[in-house]
Parts: C-alpha cells; structure tokens; sequence
C-alpha cells in the first residue's frame, strides 16, 4: 500500500474518531428563524428543488467530498452513492489525486457513477490541477461539475503536504475557461472570506462552497496523523466559522455568484438558516459518514432522510413555500457571528426586517 493510500485511509479513521476531529463552532446557534404562527402551508406544498450552475438538485442537500484513493474505502462511496441515488441528492468524490496517478484505485471513485448512473456527481481536485488533470478527473467519475478544493492549514500541518501556494488562482481561472463543466471552489473547513470571494469572483468562479470552520478539522486530523498530542489551539481552531464565512460572502450580492454552506451543518435547522443566509444548497460531509461506518449505506440514508424532513418542517415553521421564499425571510444573528458579521459591514437590520411579498 503507498503512503497515499495509508493517509486516506487515517484519515477516514481520525475523521470519526471523537469530538476533537471537529473545530469550533460553526456559529448556527447564532443564526435565528423567525417563527410564523400562521404559515398558511402544507408540507406537502413545499418544493425544496434548486440548482447549481444550471445544474438542477432535487434537493438542496449535497454529499460533500469525503474519500477516495484507496482500496479500503471502495466500500464507504458505495455506500454513499446508494443513498445518494435513493434519495436524490448530489454528492462529489474525495479529491482524485490519487487516481489520476495510481490506476489501482480509480475503481474507488467510479463506483459511485456505476451505483448511481443517473444522479448529479462532482469531481474533485485541488486547485494546483491543471486543465488536463481537471478533464481526466471529470472524465474519470462522469461528473457535472467539478470541485477545486482549497486547504493550505491541512497541507501545512501535513508531512507530506505542499508549502509552495503560489500560482492557484491563475491555475484556477485556467481551468474555469477550459472545463467543459461547471466549477465549484471549496474549502475544506476553513471558511472562504469576502476577500477571497472577490479574488475568486473576479478569476471566473461563479460557484463556492464557502466551507467554514465547525466541520471536520483537518488540522486536529493531521497534527494526530504526525503524533502530535497537543497542537497550537489557534491554529487547531484556525478559520472563519462557517455561519460567519457564509454571511459575509452573500453579503457582496455579487452577479451570479451562487453559494454552498459547509461546515457543521448536521441538523435540518442548521441547513434551513444556511439556506436562508443565501446559500443555493448545503453540504454535509462528517455525520454523514459516521453513520456510515457505524450502520452502512442503511444509516446514511436514515440520518439523510432526517435533515430533510426537518429542513422541510423549518420551511413550513417559517412560512416559506420554496427556497426563494426562505431567502426572503428575517434572519436574526446574535452573539459572536453577530459580531463578526457587524465589524465586516454585514447589515444585520436588513437581515433581521426582511419579509415575504
């Protein structure tokens, strides 16, 4: 087994391994629904549809990237994919490096388009690929679009990992010009800020997943990786809070930038308020696959079945028919993302006075 193969496979076991694989709080708790009394709805009436890119979603809830790479985690896509299918949702592989370089592994990846042949998959690389891998990758997976992945702490903390960033976003915008399939920038928990938004926005990118800090805490993961009992709190705490990266983002209402929320989204309510801070869909990613290593493809689809039903409820608890109708809601943000989002200019009271036509 190569050491790429062995590190996909720590992390997937670091990854459920306790409460210190997540980072601090994502700030949902400080993200407040207003309640409608008289919603005048049925749940049946509310249509949870959305799309990326023009790619269409049934649902509004993504798989995010997870694994891939080894032989050993075959199994957990599989897995993934069947309950993707079931419950028509997207889902985007773990980052594809590795197959693109050790053929013996790509089977990894392509079973989640054998699984689901009809279903929305997103490719997966990061942002150092150039055009030519990015084609091969989507090829690989028969994706509709492609995720470019951004995680400098997690390399820097990692053995193995790059210390040279220089040159992304141009690598970027190439392959935005040159893919034949959308492109979706993330992060990998650590939350895109306004400042990298407009970098991004400005190279070409029209969709990211702003990825904040309340997920899974790849810096945790490689610190325990390289034997480290105790790592620097604040860089092991490092980035901006999703619930905070999500609001200022949706905050610059650039023209036809589209936004993913990750990061500790893990309930129904926790998507409902990214959903209507402006994201166009939610990723979950952690839960998702504890329930898969303790319960299989059985337990993905329960948990996932779960956040939907209590994403529909939150809509109706809010008087919102569809998505646009959530987005039109007043959002009340209290505490630290309050504060956060004051200092970086977010207009709370706007937020706060919104109401449905």
């Amino acid at each position: 087994m190569s050491e790429r193969q062995r590190r996909k496979l720590d992390h997937v076991r670091l990854a459920v391994a306790g409460p210190g694989a997540r980072a601090g709080g994502a700030g949902w708790e400080d993200v407040h629904l207003v309640h409608r009394s008289l919603p005048e709805l049925a749940t049946h009436e509310i249509d949870l549809r959305t799309s990326i890119c023009g790619v269409p979603l049934a649902r509004p809830v993504m798989i995010n990237a997870m694994t891939g790479g080894a032989p050993g985690v075959t199994a957990i896509n599989r897995d993934l994919a069947a309950a993707a299918a079931e419950l028509g949702l997207a889902m985007a592989v773990g980052s594809q490096t590795a197959g693109l370089r050790e053929p013996e592994v790509v089977e990894s990846y392509r079973v989640v388009r054998r699984v689901n042949p009809r279903g929305v998959i997103l490719a997966n690389l990061g942002s150092d690929a150039t055009p030519e891998q990015a084609r091969a990758a989507v090829e690989m997976v028969e994706a509709d679009l492609l995720q470019l992945h951004l995680n400098a702490p997690q390399e820097l903390r990692m053995r193995e990992g790059d210390r040279d960033f220089r040159g992304r976003l141009e690598r970027i915008a190439r392959i935005v010009q040159e893919l034949s399939v959308p492109v979706v920038v993330k992060e990998c928990g650590f939350g895109v800020s306004r400042e990298t938004a407009r970098q991004l926005y400005e190279a070409g990118v029209r969709a990211i997943d702003v990825s904040g800090r309340g997920g899974t805490n790849f810096v945790w993961i490689e610190d325990r990786r390289a034997g480290v009992v105790e790592g620097d709190p604040g860089l092991e705490g490092w980035g901006l809070p999703a619930a905070c990266a999500l609001a200022e983002v949706a905050a610059l209402d650039l023209s036809g930038l589209e936004l993913i929320a990750s990061g500790g989204i893990r309930h129904g309510t926790d998507a409902a308020k990214a959903l209507a801070l402006g994201a166009r869909a939610v990723a979950v990613a952690g839960p998702v696959l504890a329930r898969q290593q303790r319960e299989g493809a059985a337990g993905v689809r329960a948990y996932l079945e779960g956040l939907l039903a209590d994403l529909q409820t939150a809509c109706l608890l809010c008087g919102a028919r569809d998505l646009a109708a959530l987005q039109r809601q007043p959002v009340v943000i209290t505490g630290l993302v309050g504060e956060w989002c004051r200092l970086r200019g977010v207009d709370l009271a706007a937020l706060a006075n919104r109401s449905q036509p």
